[in-house]
């Protein structure tokens, strides 16, 4: 099954999709559904390695994570005669 989408294109990428459309002797549709399968092949994992990283966070102990201030006031220490131990 597919389905119709209509985009909007700037002229220049319009031209270039056509010009390369042209010689591949492809249609445009094709072309742009490729890039679109490429683009979300590259883009997918990321969200799904983040949403899971997330819930890893949200299940780990406070023990496992620093908190921002404590380790903004450590690395401002970094070089100092005073420098702070590593938060965790």
């Amino acid at each position: 099954m597919t389905t119709t989408m209509t985009i909007r294109l700037e002229d220049n990428l319009n031209e270039r999709l056509s010009k390369l459309a042209n010689a591949t002797d492809r249609s445009k549709a094709y072309l742009a559904t490729q890039a679109l399968k490429l683009f979300l092949d590259n883009n997918e994992w990321q969200v799904t390695e983040i949403e899971q990283a997330l819930s890893q966070a949200d299940k780990a102990g406070s023990d496992q994570f620093a908190d921002n201030e404590a380790v903004i006031a450590w690395m401002e220490s970094w070089g100092s005669d005073e420098e702070l131990p590593a938060p965790l």
